[in-house]
């Protein structure tokens, strides 16, 4: 069990590193925007290769930081019934969904986005608008961000599988989001 924690240590600080990257590109897309907005207003110039880096970088945001954002226990989920279990069948019901929704999910995602990003990267696929970018570097993002997401699921179900025998003691409680 030792071996298998220190692999979800490893996983957790090879996601926080992702989430840094994540939360870095939240802060350029706000920039770029808001530069963009003021040189569209002021100059009455506009580039759709700004536009498109946006989008981009909340790609990256998004798909970069799901990881940490399941780390944190910060996820969505659909709470009908789950902030009523007892912690033991939070537990259970987590480890279940990671097993058998969360990883095969993220497997097959990984499985059908990589071969469209090794098409647009052999191709060097461009975008259709005047002065856009390439778009293999934001599919890329596509299985990167779902193969994280599926560590992190691993490293999520070794310390509940560690909880449920004892040998780790992680954060439980989970607060219901206000309605």
């Amino acid at each position: 069990m030792k071996r298998a924690l220190a692999l979800a240590s490893w996983i957790d600080a090879f996601a926080d590193g992702f989430g840094v990257v994540a939360k870095w590109a939240v802060l350029a897309a706000c920039l770029i925007s808001a530069a963009n907005a003021g040189v569209r207003y002021a100059l009455n110039v506009s580039s759709n290769a700004f536009l498109e880096i946006q989008w981009y970088l909340f790609a990256a945001a998004v798909m970069l930081g799901a990881a940490q954002v399941l780390r944190l226990n910060e996820h969505v989920r659909v709470d009908v019934l789950y902030g009523r279990y007892p912690t033991k069948v939070k537990v259970w019901v987590d480890l279940l969904g990671i097993l058998f929704f969360l990883m095969p999910v993220m497997g097959m995602m990984i499985a059908l986005s990589w071969p469209m990003f090794v098409s647009m990267y052999q191709s060097g696929e461009m975008s259709s608008n005047a002065g856009g970018l390439v778009r293999w570097p934001a599919m890329l993002l596509i299985p990167l961000g779902f193969a994280l997401l599926m560590l992190q699921g691993l490293s999520e179900a070794i310390k509940r599988v560690a909880w449920l025998n004892g040998a780790y003691e992680m954060e439980t409680h989970y607060e219901r989001p206000l309605q």
